[in-house]
């Protein structure tokens, strides 16, 4: 099978991604892919949680930021724009079930489980509220979250993520159901398989995610009627070219109040939710988009304020 069809059938994008240097499972920190620094977090461990040992990094000083990665993926996927969040925020990266440091364990894979986890996380970390930024498979747990744990979430970044698996184009459907551990010897060169096993507590268990995966994909969701319980603010970004039907991107934009009518000369009625559509990217790479991390922060910060015209056109006189 072509290594190729995998970028296409994961809901994740580990590819580009530098395979992290061997050291132990606790401390191995990030690693930038332009400067090959590393970022070094502040505390790493591992934290009992409902029957699994979650993997966690906290980075840099400010208010708190939980980042989920995508599937088959880790932490390390944010390296990219990791150092520009942890300038201004607490970052608290987590490794999802099965994923990276944390073993898959034998409780079955759920994101509405994993969102009560994140929430379990944060409290027992010590915050009482964070904001939230999860990438494809990690902001399906990070909607979990702040469907079911509202009072922990008080702003909401959701990267490439969805409402409805009917949300996705057509034929990706098809090949996502396709996703078993059959498909582990064909990966054995892809950045997906090269990073898990770097880091896994139990390598071997890369077929078993396989499987894993393959039979989270395969089941239909349909979380339409949750998104009007998200009352804190809320982000959407995705690429111009992502795995989602624009039309999808914007029924949820439209869903959570935005969208809906000119903001107004004066901004009367522009929404407390954003939506960024950012240029020249993929579902498989939006993920470390510098145009990311320069639209989330002033959102993450409730910057709402612009340069009226008359400012704009008194400071050119």
């Amino acid at each position: 099978m072509p290594k190729t069809l995998f970028f296409a059938m994961l809901a994740s994008a580990a590819a580009l991604i530098a395979v992290p240097n061997a050291q132990s499972e606790e401390t191995k920190p990030a690693m930038t892919s332009e400067t090959k620094a590393l970022v070094k977090p502040e505390k790493s461990g591992l934290l009992p949680i409902d029957g699994l040992n979650y993997y966690y990094a906290i980075y840099g000083k400010g208010e708190p930021l939980l980042l989920l990665h995508g599937g088959l993926g880790t932490s390390d996927m944010f390296a990219p724009i990791l150092p520009k969040f942890a300038e201004h925020r607490t970052v608290i990266a987590v490794d999802m079930q099965g994923h990276g440091r944390t073993a898959l364990g034998e409780r079955p894979f759920s994101i509405d489980a994993m969102g009560d986890d994140m929430a379990a996380i944060v409290k027992t970390l010590g915050y009482d509220r964070v904001d939230v930024m999860g990438y494809s498979l990690g902001g399906g747990v990070a909607f979990r979250m702040a469907v079911q744990h509202p009072e922990a979430v008080r702003r909401l970044v959701l990267v490439s993520t969805g409402y409805s698996t009917d949300g996705f184009y057509d034929e990706m459907r098809p090949q996502q159901a396709q996703v078993s551990a059959a498909a582990a010897p064909f990966m054995k060169d892809t950045p997906m398989y090269k990073s898990y096993v770097a880091v896994a507590p139990h390598p071997e268990d890369f077929p078993k995610l396989l499987d894993t995966l393959g039979n989270f994909m395969r089941q239909n969701r349909d979380f339409s009627a949750d998104v009007p319980k998200l009352k804190m603010p809320v982000m959407l970004a995705y690429g111009d070219s992502d795995m989602y039907k624009p039309e999808h991107e914007i029924k949820f934009y439209q869903m959570l109040g935005g969208g809906l009518k000119d903001a107004g000369w004066m901004r009367e009625n522009l929404s407390q939710n954003r939506l960024a559509i950012i240029p020249n990217r993929t579902h498989y790479d939006v993920f470390f988009a510098p145009e990311l991390t320069a639209a989330a922060l002033p959102f993450l910060n409730g910057e709402t304020k612009v340069k009226s015209w008359d400012e704009v056109v008194s400071e050119t006189e």
